[in-house]
């Protein structure tokens, strides 16, 4: 397996908008219900890309795999050294490591760009495989709120994970 790593392009829309479509309509990853169109999907990479926030895929073998990308934790000012991370792998090739490679150079891009914190919100407690692969590169349990989505006919938790980027809380950020 060939895993390269990239910042990704609009000509990955097509792609992504099938690997995000999988998620929402067979997964708690995600907790919209109906899968976006390619055109919305290009307007918030556009969006986040065009503030800066690192938006990467991973090609395996010349085919997109995967895409993370990381965006506001929240709208407020003072959030603004805090991001929150989002990751996801095409079906066919989850559990061989895509994901992992992802989440790092994802983390790695954030703390190049000044971040200080990435938050992981979780959706579902059952998602153990993000929840531990969040665990392996660093990011703490903080806390799940019980029963905030309602999908498949079923509550929904949502995780709450967090990461220090570059030197976290322990010196003021520039800017």
């Amino acid at each position: 397996m060939s895993l390269s790593i990239r910042p990704a392009s609009q000509a990955d829309i097509p792609a992504i908008t099938r690997i995000y479509a999988d998620a929402v309509e067979h997964g708690t990853a995600s907790f919209e219900l109906e899968p976006p169109s390619e055109a919305e999907m290009a307007r918030r990479m556009q969006e986040l890309t065009d503030n800066g926030f690192p938006y990467l895929a991973a090609d395996v073998d010349g085919t997109l795999a995967g895409y993370a990308y990381a965006g506001p934790y929240r709208a407020r000012p003072a959030y603004r050294f805090t991001i929150e991370n989002s990751v996801y792998v095409a079906p066919e090739a989850q559990g061989r490591g895509i994901g992992r490679a992802l989440l790092k150079a994802l983390i790695e891009a954030a703390e190049r760009s000044g971040y200080r914190q990435m938050i992981a919100v979780i959706g579902d407690s059952g998602q153990t495989a993000s929840i531990a692969l969040h665990s392996a590169l660093g990011f703490a349990y903080v806390g799940t709120l019980p029963h905030v989505g309602f999908k498949f006919g079923r509550w929904l938790d949502t995780v709450l994970m967090q990461r220090p980027l570059g030197s976290g809380s322990t010196s003021t950020p520039a800017g």
